[in-house]
């Protein structure tokens, strides 16, 4: 009688714990960006006002591809298609990464930094503060914190390097969905 009531709970917890990670914030903010997977968005630069790297610039985003672990979003400023947002959906966890490419297609002297959620965070929200590899490959981002926020209307990327001066936000329009643009440089089709 034991063993059959054991084994029943057992059984119980484990499926009460795939339920609520199918339903924790965490999934649910993975599961509203694959709705726009194949999807290109446009969209402008909110933070700084003023920025000579992307002020002024068409700023355009395309949730390229999707499975149940990663998403790849290629962001573009303008005709600089060297960026690509690279999340990963792992333990009900959330990490952000940044691929940069050369226009040859070959990885940038500084790549695939970020972060990982430390909690499940919010189902239109998630936040990543800088890891390791970040502060050993660029010491002055050690402090950075990303949080990208996704509703009905908008997608937005944010940047905030604490203890500095440095911010940075992009706002995407979901509700105009755009031709989809050709693929960031170094992309291989699989």
């Amino acid at each position: 009688m034991y063993t059959k009531f054991t084994s029943l709970l057992l059984t119980f917890l484990i499926s009460f714990s795939a339920l609520a990670q199918n339903n924790s914030p965490a999934k649910q903010f993975w599961t509203s960006l694959q709705s726009h997977c194949g999807k290109a968005y446009e969209g402008s630069l909110a933070l700084p006002e003023e920025d000579a790297d992307f002020g002024g610039k068409k700023l355009t985003m395309h949730v390229r591809t999707c499975s149940d672990t990663e998403i790849k979003i290629p962001f573009f400023v303008g005709d600089d298609k060297s960026r690509t947002w690279v999340l990963s959906y792992v333990n009900d966890r959330i990490a952000l990464k940044h691929d940069h490419r050369h226009e040859d297609g070959t990885e940038d002297a500084v790549n695939f930094y970020g972060g990982v959620s430390t909690n499940p965070g919010k189902a239109g929200i998630q936040i990543f503060s800088a890891d390791a590899h970040t502060q050993a490959i660029i010491p002055g981002a050690a402090t950075n914190v990303w949080w990208i926020t996704i509703d009905d209307t908008t997608f937005t990327y944010n940047l905030r390097r604490l203890d500095t001066e440095r911010v940075f936000k992009v706002v995407m329009d979901l509700t105009k969905p755009i031709e989809t643009p050709e693929a960031p440089w170094g992309w291989i089709e699989k």
